[in-house]
């Protein structure tokens, strides 16, 4: 697909645009409405992708559970292997659309990888994801960042005690959920790993505040995230942080999401979803 038409995307994706917008300036691009709209769901979610490993799997155990951080219910999606113990744990950190059947999915990947497996919805505190993702991520600009942030450092404390973990937990984020996993790394101090897709760097001053061991994840094609990469990258040099970074040439900003026709790179995704497995066990078991 044109290039011009994913950078459109993700600007609408992030900025964000109204639909009513991006439809107009995606029908210049295209010449016309009718292809503009036949083109739309390639971009889009298709949840009906989404499962790979399904919710009945007979090695895992899923529920829906609400605990209590600050002054909500913080709700998460939990995946575990059937009568495990001792388990390493991994949080699940959705992107700007929230937790959706992907990112459900994704948790269900780590738990069969061996972990406890947790995805919080950050929309919580708003009753939970929309299923319309233009609802949901107009709710995500009414976060307030200092509380949200709050929120996950508490579901990480949460996680490390649930009586299946052995006490070690790390985080994995995609887009938004990236720029929360580097700010996890910054902000819990005895996190044991995290892994960043294409998520927005912490402030490079920061950076010496990360005691744990990072992943980052990033897309060729994603200028407006790649941008944060020297500055990112000099701070971690420099503060001594044991870090990987893997840049997946001529992919685009989600190229991990099956669900997004457009912008999925099937290569990229396993390779790097490979590594973040590779990373875990190195530091979670």
């Amino acid at each position: 697909m044109d290039q011009e038409i994913i950078n459109l995307y993700d600007e609408y994706t992030h900025k964000p645009l109204s639909r009513e917008v991006f439809l107009k300036r995606l029908a210049k691009i295209t010449g016309s409405m009718a292809l503009a709209l036949s083109i739309t769901p390639l971009l889009e979610s298709n949840h009906a992708k989404a499962a790979t490993i399904a919710e009945d799997d007979p090695d895992l155990e899923t529920e829906t559970i609400g605990y209590e951080v600050n002054d909500i219910t913080m709700y998460a999606y939990t995946a575990k292997p059937v009568n495990r113990v001792n388990m390493g744990a991994v949080m699940v950190i959705h992107e700007n659309r929230g937790l959706n059947e992907h990112i459900r999915d994704v948790t269900r990947r780590a738990a069969k990888a061996g972990y406890l497996a947790m995805a919080p919805d950050a929309l919580s505190e708003s009753g939970g994801t929309p299923a319309n993702e233009d609802e949901a991520r107009k709710l995500f600009a009414t976060l307030d960042t200092k509380k949200n942030l709050s929120h996950f450092i508490q579901s990480v404390d949460f996680l490390r005690a649930r009586k299946e973990c052995n006490r070690k937990v790390g985080v994995v984020g995609f887009c938004w959920g990236g720029g929360i996993a580097n700010q996890l790394a910054v902000n819990v101090p005895n996190l044991n790993a995290a892994v960043a897709f294409y998520g927005r760097q912490p402030d490079p001053a920061d950076v010496p505040k990360i005691k744990c061991p990072v992943q980052l994840h990033y897309a060729g094609l994603d200028e407006r995230t790649n941008a944060g990469i020297p500055a990112y990258e000099e701070a971690l040099k420099k503060a001594g942080v044991v870090y990987e970074l893997y840049m997946y040439p001529n992919v685009n900003h989600a190229f991990h999401n099956d669900t997004s026709e457009a912008r999925y790179n099937a290569d990229a995704a396993l390779h790097a979803w490979k590594r973040t497995l590779d990373f875990f066990e190195a530091h979670l078991k």
